[in-house]
């Protein structure tokens, strides 16, 4: 651990509170004026039938002993602008922020009035890193100061640096209620937002419109706002924005804001690579550069987390590996202070990798002796071949007189992995599922060592022979309905006991392409949307845009695994998908 000071400079704070008092009864505002502790005061509630509140920063007070009617909240909403779609109203030229809270009928019945500051100086911790143009994400719990910390950068840039900055200002948070913005963020300009909903549109606009050079953007929360940040920086736009969650894990869990730092995708390794890193064969891996260069996780207001390259952090993340971490305090005199921690193996990794030696892949399959063998499902094969009985007996008495079973406790006390004899079922198929899925199965082509049976319900019906072999070596035969990725997901989870009908599986587009390529994701993820948000919701069909015959049954297999029904219709090439409700 090292520690090292850098700048000083001192806050400055400017909060206009007493335009925020104006608006309050009399009452109210007599309480608020006595009390010892008003320049600390960070919000005012008032509930219909509640004694009104003053929040500070380590205590709560009732102001006076008269509860809050309806003309109290009439009088202040009066004073106030007009309150949006987010239920958020402000106070011209102020930071100031009034949000209500309606009932059923739409009528106010509280209020919270928080206290808006421009704070200068607050970014002293980190103006060397906003000095080098590259991307900051900021994180943190509501109330740490990410809003300030934002307003303070913006007119940081557009002051000091000469840059054209756009602030995009849903909620007029950064640069307050009415027309003209605060003289706070200098001399960077702003667009409003008339709905929370068109954040991510108003972004793309900003870039198409105004040639900025910065884009400071705060609550980046959708997964469309999370698509239009991407889409500004890969446009060489420098872009300062804001997210809910304290830690860079916790935005890596969240399958809504991934793609902010990469995105997390599983991948498979061979053999021998997992033996050399002593992990599992499937792996997570950030799918592509993040979309902010740099990243800070602001604990407290005068106490932040700094990584200074996001790729590398989220890339140590995954290994399970805690990364360094670069700590910046200040103190009451604006000295900074930064202290260095080397990155450290998290607990459950290093138990994980002492084990690794006695619980790593094994047997004929990790070894590379287990030879995928030629399926004899098909009837046409059958006739083709007049020893088809001979060649599937013999088949099964294929021994593995000295694997060893390597055996894991599952999450109920199973044991994983559990071992399979395919029979009749694409062999590559089963490899994509369990590869993607992360499924604790392997395949054997040993009876006596298999645990259960998978075939097609074709091939248990007509061959007395398959059925009698599973008899006799007490195995249970798990019957495929057809040799699609859908049946033979939905069997494979049934057979961990992993199915639930009444929980939607997740759905993952590598489980129904091979190839990959972006085509190909576009129309699976045109036919998920359509499911997930008018088919399954609304109840109502959906046809697709058209497309080619072999993409078409990519969609039909996606539709299938979500339990609807489909059909193609049309000429080509406008030959499309129909989509129906349950």
């Amino acid at each position: 651990m090292t520690q090292e000071k850098i700048a000083s400079h001192r806050m400055q704070i400017t909060d206009n509170l007493e335009k925020l008092l104006a608006i309050l009864p009399e009452t109210i505002l007599t309480q608020v004026n006595s009390h010892s502790q008003k320049d600390n005061l960070i919000e005012i509630v008032m509930d219909l039938g509640r004694l009104p509140e003053a929040r500070f920063h380590n205590e709560v007070t009732y102001l006076g002993e008269s509860t809050i009617t309806k003309e109290d909240i009439q009088h202040c909403v009066e004073r106030v602008g007009m309150f949006g779609a987010d239920n958020r109203a402000g106070i011209e030229r102020t930071l100031h922020r009034i949000s209500a809270i309606r009932n059923r009928a739409g009528e106010i019945i509280g209020l919270t009035c928080r206290i808006g500051r421009a704070v200068f100086g607050t970014i002293v911790m980190i103006r060397d890193l906003v000095e080098t143009g590259q991307s900051i994400l900021l994180l943190g719990r509501p109330g740490v100061g990410k809003t300030t910390a934002l307003r303070e950068i913006a007119r940081v840039l557009a002051d000091d640096l000469n840059k054209r900055v756009v602030i995009i200002d849903t909620s007029n948070e950064i640069a307050g209620d009415g027309d003209i913005p605060h003289p706070a963020i200098g001399r960077a300009r702003r667009m409003q937002v008339a709905r929370p909903e068109l954040q991510h549109q108003v972004m793309i606009e900003a870039v198409e419109n105004h040639m900025p050079e910065v884009i400071v953007i705060d609550e980046i929360s959708t997964e469309l706002e999370a698509l239009a940040a991407r889409t500004i920086a890969e446009r060489g736009v420098q872009l300062v924005g804001t997210a809910h969650g304290n830690s860079l894990a916790n935005l890596v869990k969240n399958p809504t804001l991934s793609d902010l730092v990469g995105g997390v995708q599983a991948v498979t390794l061979g053999d021998d690579e997992a033996r050399r890193r002593r992990s599992q064969k499937t792996v997570l891996e950030r799918k592509a550069p993040p979309t902010f260069a740099i990243a800070v996780e602001m604990l407290e207001r005068q106490r932040w987390v700094v990584h200074e390259d996001t790729a590398e952090t989220i890339d140590t993340l995954l290994r399970g590996i805690e990364p360094a971490t670069q700590i910046r305090t200040v103190n009451d005199n604006g000295e900074v202070s930064v202290i260095h921690e080397e990155a450290q193996l998290d607990a459950n990794t290093l138990v994980n990798r002492s084990m690794t030696p006695s619980l790593g892949p094994g047997g004929w399959r990790a070894s590379g002796k287990m030879n995928p063998v030629a399926s004899f499902g098909s009837k046409r094969k059958k006739k083709q071949n007049p020893q088809f009985e001979q060649m599937l007996e013999s088949s099964w008495q294929t021994q593995e007189p000295h694997s060893n079973k390597l055996r894991t406790p599952g999450p109920n006390g199973e044991d994983w992995p559990v071992y399979i004899y395919p029979y009749g079922i694409g062999r590559s198929q089963l490899e994509q599922v369990i590869g993607v899925l992360d499924l604790p199965i392997m395949l054997t082509k040993d009876l006596d060592g298999a645990d259960a049976v998978i075939a097609l319900r074709s091939q248990i019906k007509h061959h007395s022979r398959l059925r009698q072999l599973a008899k006799n070596h007490h195995l249970p035969i798990h019957a495929v309905k057809s040799n699609t990725i859908p049946q033979i997901t939905r069997v494979l989870r049934q057979l961990l006991n992993l199915d639930d009908p009444n929980v939607p599986e997740a759905t993952d587009m590598r489980l129904f392409t091979k190839a990959g390529n972006d085509d190909e994701i576009e129309a699976l993820e045109e036919a998920r949307l359509a499911v997930e948000q008018i088919v399954i919701p609304q109840g109502q069909p959906v046809e697709l845009l058209p497309r080619s015959a072999k993409v078409r049954k990519m969609q039909h297999e996606l539709v299938e695994h979500y339990r609807l029904q489909s059909d193609s219709f049309g000429e080509e090439p406008n030959r499309r998908l129909r989509i129906y409700p349950a």
